[in-house]
């Protein structure tokens, strides 16, 4: 179960003035699924999904991290994004 420290970060991430880099993006969505769904243990997308290959590769990464430790890099991410762009 998400704390509610993660669900505020992950309402508040909506709400930034600019849209955050692809990067931040792929980072964020990567953490996000770790710290609600676990390791990633889904199939790769094909070759010619680029943008769900890529969402794909940045979950698949953190395989092994606890959802808990994901949670907090999650929540610190949000912060630092925060303070970039508002």
């Amino acid at each position: 179960m998400p704390s509610a420290e993660f669900t505020a970060a992950a309402d508040s991430v909506q709400k930034l003035p600019k849209t955050p880099s692809d990067d931040e993006l792929l980072e964020l969505y990567g953490l996000y699924k770790q710290a609600t769904v676990g390791d990633n243990n889904t199939d790769r997308p094909g070759a010619f999904n680029f943008k769900a290959k890529y969402k794909w590769d940045a979950w698949d990464k953190l395989k092994g991290k606890s959802q808990e430790e994901a949670e907090q890099e999650y929540i610190a991410l949000v912060q630092t994004l925060s303070d970039k762009y508002n």
